[in-house]
Formats: structure tokens, C-alpha cells, sequence
């Protein structure tokens, strides 16, 4: 990471890290004082939207179900499937944990990102000490992606949107698989909301 002066913030994003067992040592390694923000979202959602991303790169991959279950009459849930495995968030925390107290950690709601983005951003800035500069104003609603865009700012010829790959529709799947994988994850997520002190009201 680059040096950082006094009245600076360095940030750095890569989703990778949360679930990646090495990365809580080595950022602890770096620097005790690390603020980490997590953005989190129903864990269903979130595979089945891993799965459409995939897709998209490779069309013959198998259907959803035939990889989130090991065997499709037992029902059993495949967790080495990375799209299953990430959305266990309890389990990641707990390696997190060991390393940086739950003082340090944000949890963002993805879906509240999307339904108030304005209002997780005032959290944003508060976690990280800054004063509220990015409002409501700095967005809007963008019907075509289903998801909020950044005005434009001064000075700029368009808004600033998510790219190509957010905001596909996600490809049909039964509601059968959907109720099996959110009785997957229930326990995970109650384990997660205690831990995080914040119940996200995805059960």
C-alpha cells in the first residue's frame, strides 16, 4: 500500500479478501489499525448471481442446481462450490476475527446499497471518520440497470453507472432449489447477525 499522510485515507477493494483464509493475518501484518468494510448480501441472491456471472463467460457449464447440490435427491448442499462457500459469512468472520476486533469491521447491506444507497454511504462516511460529503443528491435510480448510478459531477459528460456486468437478469431457477439453499444458510446467517451485532433480514 502506498504511504499515507496524516488527513489521508488509502482504500483498496477486492472482494477476494473476505473469503480468502491467508488475507486477515497478512492485512493484520501490514497494519493493526486497518478499517475493513464488508459488503454483504442474502447469500441466495448472491450465488445465483455468482452463477449468472459465470454463465455469461461460459455458457455450458452445468445448470445451477447440478452444482449447488452434491446429489440432486439427498438435497445435500455442495459448500466446495466457491458461489455456495462465499455466502457462509459466519465462517469467514470467525477467521477475521482472530485477527481484528469487530470495532474495526463496517458490514454494508448490499441490498440497502441499492434501496438507500445515500443512507449506507452516511455510514461509510461515519465508520471512517469523514464528514457526510456524498447525499442523496449525488444519486438516482437507473430503471434500465435496477440499480442507483452516481450523478454526474461537474465537469463530466455522463453518470457514473455499474458496469456491463452487474444488473443481468438472473436466469430462472426452481423454487424448490431456492427454499432448499435459504434452509442452508438460515443458521449461518442468525450465527452471522449475532456476531455482527445486525440482523440484514434475509431469513
Amino acid at each position: 500500500m502506498p504511504r499515507t499522510l496524516d488527513g489521508q485515507i488509502t482504500m483498496e477493494k477486492t472482494p477476494s479478501y473476505f473469503v480468502t483464509k491467508e488475507a486477515p493475518r497478512r492485512i493484520h501484518n501490514m497494519s493493526q489499525d486497518t478499517k475493513l468494510i464488508v459488503v454483504v448480501r442474502n447469500p441466495v441472491t448472491r450465488a445465483i448471481s455468482d452463477y449468472t456471472q459465470t454463465l455469461s463467460k461460459n455458457p455450458s457449464i452445468p445448470s445451477f442446481q447440478a452444482l449447488a447440490f452434491r446429489n440432486g435427491s439427498t438435497g445435500l448442499v455442495d459448500t466446495a462450490w466457491s458461489a455456495v462457500r462465499i455466502g457462509i459469512y459466519a465462517k469467514h468472520l470467525d477467521n477475521w476475527l482472530q485477527y481484528f476486533p469487530l470495532s474495526h469491521f463496517l458490514f454494508v447491506s448490499g441490498e440497502r446499497l441499492v434501496s438507500d444507497p445515500a443512507g449506507e454511504m452516511g455510514r461509510v462516511q461515519d465508520f471512517l471518520g469523514l464528514k457526510r460529503v456524498v447525499t442523496d443528491k449525488h444519486f438516482y435510480f437507473n430503471e434500465t440497470k435496477g440499480f442507483p448510478c452516481l450523478k454526474k459531477p461537474e465537469g463530466s459528460s455522463r453518470p457514473r453507472c455499474l458496469g456491463k456486468s452487474k444488473g443481468r437478469p438472473h436466469p430462472h431457477i426452481e423454487e424448490h432449489v431456492v427454499q432448499r439453499l435459504r434452509e442452508f444458510y438460515r443458521p449461518f446467517n442468525l450465527k452471522f447477525y449475532q456476531m455482527t451485532g445486525q440482523d440484514f433480514g434475509w431469513d
